[in-house]
């Protein structure tokens, strides 16, 4: 699949499921969702890139005067202004359709995995930042190691057919760091899932399904996602995700 049969399949997935994703508690809920706004507090202008259902705009909206939602997804874009009152437009992160140093905040919030060209993404958030702007940002981490990172993405695209690749947390730092970016701070927490949300919030298929039943059950998902079975039904699933803020 190219970059662009990619950007399609995505777009049309996410526009099947919007509901599904402004009722989630992952989404809705959490400290991350505070701290990324709280690093963007002072900031005049702001973005909020691949806003899915508009939860992190939501929260943005509530300490800065003007919050731009930006979805490649209309159905999403349209959901987070409607719940949210706020502006919006469609536009792949890849493409920010808006000047050189329009904004001096922009947060991009669990959804960076689903890229293409994630480095691509993080030079148009350099060149849309006003010098001394702030970028918030979050998305799912693979392990360091190489044979638990591929059975990481391998589990979420059997979950996502629309997950690219979720990358490690050197990789972010660096691409941030060559896109001239300061690191001001970086961590890494683990967020408690229900199992069975997680999976039925991507519409997956009985077969797929199965197969992730499977999966879950071995020594790699223990290792990756901290699972715990009990009486044959999952009871603990909890994923890594890297926050940062970075100044340009």
């Amino acid at each position: 699949m190219d970059d662009l049969e990619q950007k399609r399949t995505t777009t049309a997935s996410f526009g099947d499921i919007a509901d599904a994703y402004l009722d989630s508690d992952v989404h809705q809920f959490g400290a991350d969702l505070e701290l990324l706004a709280s690093w963007c507090d002072g900031a005049s202008r702001a973005l909020d890139v691949a806003c899915g259902t508009g939860h992190t705009a939501g929260a943005l909206g509530e300490i800065i005067d003007t919050v731009v939602a930006a979805d490649a997804t209309p159905e999403m874009m349209e959901t987070a202004t409607e719940a949210f009152d706020l502006p919006g437009i469609v536009a792949d992160a890849e493409r920010l359709p808006f000047a050189d140093h329009t904004f001096d905040a922009v947060t991009c919030r669990i959804a960076a995995h689903h890229f293409p060209n994630p480095q691509t993404f993080v030079d148009e958030v350099s060149r849309i930042l006003s010098p001394g702007g702030v970028l918030a940002f979050e998305d799912n981490v693979t392990p360091n190691d190489e044979g638990l990172a591929e059975f990481y993405n391998r589990f979420e695209r059997l979950r996502d057919p629309t997950h690219g690749e979720a990358q490690s947390v050197a990789q972010w730092q660096d691409w941030l760091r060559e896109a001239g970016f300061t690191i001001d701070e970086s961590v890494t927490v683990r967020k408690e899932l229900d199992y069975d949300s997680w999976v039925e919030r991507t519409k997956t298929s009985a077969e797929r399904r199965e197969k992730l039943e499977q999966l879950v059950r071995q020594p790699g998902a223990k290792e990756v996602y901290d699972v715990t079975v009990k009486d044959g039904a999952v009871h603990g699933f909890s994923n890594e995700k890297l926050l940062v803020r970075a100044r340009k």
